[in-house]
C-alpha cells in the first residue's frame, strides 16, 4: 500500500496524548505504517554514553492528517535535441 504522507509533510496528530498537535515528518516506515513526526510524542532514551536522551517515537499512521505536502521540486525539462532535418536534394 502507497502511504500519502512522505517525510518533510506537514502533518496533525488526531487522536491520542498528543491531540492537536502540529509537526513536521522525520521519517516514515511504510511497511509497519508508523511515522515519526518531530516534537510528538517525545520519549526518554537512556544511553551509556550520553544519559538520558529524549527522543521522537513512532505512531500509528492513522492517528494523524495530512496538513500541507512537502512542495515537490520542479524537474529541468530537458529537450531531445532536434534530429537534422533531410536534406532535400
Amino acid at each position: 500500500m502507497k502511504l500519502k504522507i512522505k517525510k518533510g509533510d506537514t502533518v496533525q496528530v488526531i487522536t491520542g496524548a498528543d491531540k492537536g498537535k502540529k509537526g513536521t515528518v522525520i521519517e516514515v516506515k511504510p511497511i509497519a505504517m508508523k511515522i515519526k513526526i518531530q516534537g510528538v510524542k517525545i520519549q526518554t532514551h537512556f544511553d551509556k554514553k550520553d544519559g538520558l536522551l529524549k527522543k521522537e517515537g513512532f505512531i500509528d499512521y492513522s492517528n494523524v492528517k495530512l496538513v500541507e505536502a512537502k512542495a515537490k521540486e520542479a524537474k529541468k525539462a530537458t529537450k531531445a535535441p532536434k534530429k537534422a532535418a533531410a536534406k532535400s536534394k
